[in-house]
Order: structure tokens, then C-alpha cells, then sequence
């Protein structure tokens, strides 16, 4: 009998440790989680950039230096280096106020509430309820005018219920933390988005102001030649009456005259619009902003250029297009879940009675516990196309980010011969334009001198015009290139420093 009662007592230990050596495996297995762990695909960016190796004029200024890896990084307040005191204010206010960035601060905001939501699948449910119900039930006979009989008969009932339930999906599969991965990646990638955009109004800020200030300085100088311009053409005139010109050197003088006087107002408009340019840029309406004209040209600086495996890091947008990979390799594997058995452990308890008084009474108490397992047999191939088209999202993915690496490449290489070459442009333009101011000084003498006409004298002060105007277009672009250069290799933004903000 003792064998019995021992035997007995084995049997239903077994019993009471089996649904506990489930659940234990159960959570062992959760460690695990479907799907391919992230790697980013190799790429050979090479170990320097190709017009780095290429000589520069001694006598030129670049605009670049070649650094070492890891010294004289560019800084996130790379405009700074131009020494302009109302660029750094204007860029002040672009941080705060430009509604782009504001709009990619929002998107963030986004992703975070999307990161949110899938982690709370890792977390129980619980949910409540209470209801009150008043129910009843008629039966019977009933005997028409002639006879027979009648009647009817019924109830009411009252029925009071408070409970509450808890859920719990396991994820065995690893299919919400997959989720949560996901969430990160696109998290991660809304915060390089926002590098992205900052990085990208503060170039076109700043190359908005660089050629309102260059176009500043054109005004003056076309100023100042209709003010020659002027006296020339009163020179002409008292030549003419006193009979020592032609009256076609009257004409030329104020055709030239006049065609300055139109090439002013021209810029005068071209700037108003760069003017309105930078206002919506800083978040404000055109009529409410403006911006004195100044006698500075913001000087070129010298742009730390390192090495091409640092776009990796400091370039927002590839930064954004490695993580939006990641995101679709984390899809792979909630997509690979959906095959397998979702198991759901629930409990429910509370009171349920047909009387008030007896509502929160032993009695009137009742629970339910246990787990449920589900599976989809059969949906038509819906899971097969999800799982297809998240390896395909993948695969795109992994194809934009090489593009992106590749486009930066370029526009990197682009730049830094374009500096270059337009260094040395400079110089070449500098000595055409002393040899223009020369034979206009020398012209303009022997005109008063009566030695030539004045149709003479108009060819060689608009060659001269030409001179100065191309050479205030050379170092507009050049100032241009050297912003885009900077926001090119990153404007000193750092993946990792975003990263760690960007972790909720």
C-alpha cells in the first residue's frame, strides 16, 4: 500500500513539474530568433581619394588639406572657418527655426513612438471588465374569442461580473524582438535623416549668403562704372561740342552708359530674390526679412579632407542608408516567424453572480489559467510572398546604400578637383584682370589724347567690365564648392555621437 501511495505521489509530482518543464523550455527557446543577424556588406572605398594624389600649384590655393586619419576633423560648426560673424548668426536661427529640420525632428519623434510599440510586445496585457445585465424570458398559450385558454408565464434575472485577464505571447521566435531591432535600425536612420537635412540647409544657407555677398560686391563695382560711365559720356559731349568728336562716340558713350545702368538694376533684383531665399530658409516671410549689404566677401579657408572610409561614419545620409538595411534585414525575420506556433499563456479571474448581494462573495468567484497554441495551416501563400518580398526589400536596400556610398564618392572627387583646378583658374584670372585695368588705363589716355575714338575706348572698358565680373564669379564658385565640400565629407557630423542620442 505504501508502494502505492509513493507511486501515486511520483505520478503526480511528474504531472505538477511538466507544465513547468515546458514553460522553462519554452523560455529557452526564446532565446533564439529567426532570421539573419545584421552585417554590413563590405565595400572597397580605397585608401585615399584619387585628386588628393594629384599635385597642387604652389602658387594656388587649393582650398583643402590633406590630414591624417583621425586629426583636424571638420567641425560640426564648419561654417565658423569662413570668419563671418552674420553667417554664424544667421545659422543660429536656421537650427531653431528652418521648418525642414523641424519636419525631420518630427519624423523622429515618429519612429520613437513606432520603436515604442513593438517593444511593448515583449510585455504581458492586462485588461479588465465590468458589466451589469438585466435579462428576462416569456412562454405561454393563448385561446382566441371562442374559448380555450391562456397563459403566460416568465423571469427576470440580474447578472453581475468583475473580472480581469492577463496575456502573455512568448516570443519563442524572436519575431518582437526582431520587431524591436527593426524599430532601432529606422530610429537610428530618422536621426541620421535629421543630420541629413540640417547638414544640407546649412550648405545651401551658406552658399546663399556667399553669393549674395559676392553679388554685393558686383553691385559696387558696377556702380562705380556707371559713375565712370557717366563722367565719360559728359567728356564725350563736351568733346563733340567743342568739335573734337563724332556724334556716334556721343551714342556709344550712353549705350554703354545705359546698358550698366540695366545690368545694375538686374542684380539689384537677382539679389532681392537671394534675399527671400534666406529669409524661408530661416523660417520667416520675405517681407519681414533683410540684409544690409556689407563692403566683406567672406575669405576661402583651408577644408580638412581625410580619408574615404570616414564617409562611413560622418556622411548623415550613407549613415541613413545603412540603417534603413539593417531595418529590412530585421524584417527577414519577423517575416520567418509568422511559419512557426505562437504560444499565448492567459489567466482570468473574478466574480460573476445573478445577486448584488452576494457579488464579492467566495461563492460568486471563479478563475481560468493556460496556455494557448496557434499555428496557420494554410493562408494561400501569404506568408511565403511576405518572407519574398522582405529579402527583396533587403536586397534593394543593400543595392541604395552601395549607391549612396558611391555618390558620395564622387561628389567628394568632384569637389576637391574642382577646388583645385579653380585655384589655379584664380591665378590666371588675376593676371588677366591686371592686364585689362592696363590697357583701359592706357586706352582712356590715348583717347584724351585724341589719338583714337571712343568706339575703341567702349570695347576695351567692357573687356576690362567682363574681367572684373568674371573674376567676382570665380570666387563666388569657388566659395560655393568649398561649402559643398564640406557638407560632402560630413560637415562633422558623427554616426556614433547620433547613435547614442538617438536611443530613447
Amino acid at each position: 500500500m505504501n508502494a502505492t501511495m509513493n507511486s501515486r505521489q511520483v505520478s503526480n509530482a511528474s504531472r505538477s513539474r511538466a507544465p513547468l518543464a515546458a514553460l522553462f523550455s519554452a523560455l529557452l527557446l526564446a532565446g533564439c530568433a529567426l532570421g539573419p543577424d545584421f552585417q554590413r556588406p563590405d565595400i572597397d572605398l580605397g585608401s585615399a581619394y584619387g585628386q588628393a594624389a594629384k599635385a597642387v600649384e604652389p602658387a594656388a590655393n587649393a582650398g583643402w588639406v590633406q590630414v591624417k586619419p583621425g586629426e583636424d576633423r571638420l567641425r560640426p560648426d564648419w561654417w565658423t572657418l569662413y570668419g563671418d560673424s552674420t553667417l554664424d548668426s544667421l545659422m543660429a536661427v536656421l537650427q531653431e527655426e528652418n521648418l525642414d529640420i523641424r519636419m525631420a525632428e518630427v519624423r523622429y519623434r515618429q519612429a520613437q513612438a513606432s520603436l515604442q510599440s513593438a517593444r511593448s510586445g515583449l510585455f504581458p496585457t492586462v485588461g479588465s471588465n465590468l458589466s451589469v445585465e438585466r435579462s428576462g424570458s416569456s412562454g405561454g398559450t393563448a385561446e382566441g374569442r371562442e374559448g380555450g385558454s391562456s397563459g403566460f408565464g416568465g423571469g427576470v434575472s440580474n447578472s453581475y461580473a468583475l473580472s480581469a485577464a492577463v496575456s502573455w505571447e512568448l516570443d519563442l521566435w524572436g519575431r518582437v524582438r526582431r520587431s524591436v531591432e527593426a524599430g532601432e535600425a529606422a530610429l537610428e536612420a530618422s536621426s541620421a535623416d535629421i543630420g541629413d537635412v540640417r547638414l544640407s540647409m546649412q550648405s545651401t544657407l551658406a552658399q546663399t549668403y556667399f553669393s549674395l555677398r559676392v553679388m554685393d560686391a558686383e553691385i559696387r563695382l558696377l556702380e562705380q562704372t556707371v559713375q565712370a560711365y557717366e563722367r565719360s559720356l559728359q567728356m564725350t559731349q563736351n568733346r563733340y561740342e567743342a568739335g573734337m568728336s563724332t556724334a556716334a562716340d556721343v551714342a556709344a558713350a550712353r549705350t554703354q552708359l545705359e546698358n550698366a545702368r540695366t545690368q545694375v538694376l538686374s542684380l539689384q533684383r537677382q539679389r532681392a530674390q537671394l534675399e527671400h531665399a534666406i529669409a524661408v530658409l530661416l523660417g520667416r516671410t520675405p517681407a519681414s526679412f533683410e540684409l544690409a549689404a556689407t563692403g566683406e566677401v567672406p575669405m576661402l579657408p583651408n577644408i580638412p579632407v581625410g580619408i574615404p572610409s570616414e564617409l562611413l561614419q560622418r556622411r548623415p545620409d550613407v549613415a541613413a542608408a545603412e540603417r534603413r538595411m539593417a531595418e529590412a534585414n530585421a524584417q527577414i525575420g519577423v517575416a520567418q516567424a509568422a511559419w512557426l506556433p505562437a504560444l499565448t499563456l492567459g489567466a482570468q479571474g473574478g466574480f460573476r453572480s445573478g445577486q448584488w448581494a452576494e457579488w464579492l462573495t467566495a461563492p460568486a468567484r471563479f478563475w481560468a489559467i493556460g496556455p494557448a497554441l496557434a499555428l496557420t495551416l494554410f493562408d494561400g501563400g501569404a506568408r511565403s510572398a511576405a518572407l519574398q518580398q522582405a529579402r527583396a526589400s533587403f536586397d534593394l536596400q543593400a543595392l541604395s546604400w552601395r549607391q549612396t556610398v558611391l555618390n558620395a564618392l564622387q561628389e567628394v572627387e568632384d569637389l576637391l578637383v574642382q577646388l583645385r583646378v579653380m585655384g589655379m583658374e584664380q591665378l590666371t584670372q588675376g593676371r588677366a584682370l591686371e592686364a585689362a585695368r592696363e590697357s583701359l588705363r592706357l586706352t582712356q589716355n590715348q583717347y584724351e589724347a585724341g589719338l583714337i575714338d571712343y568706339l575703341s575706348v567702349v570695347q576695351t572698358e567692357t573687356t576690362a567690365l567682363n574681367t572684373e565680373r568674371a573674376a567676382l564669379s570665380l570666387l563666388s564658385e569657388r566659395l560655393n564648392a568649398s561649402a559643398r565640400l564640406m557638407a560632402a565629407l560630413g560637415g562633422g557630423w558623427d554616426q556614433n555621437s547620433a547613435r547614442t542620442k538617438a536611443t530613447p
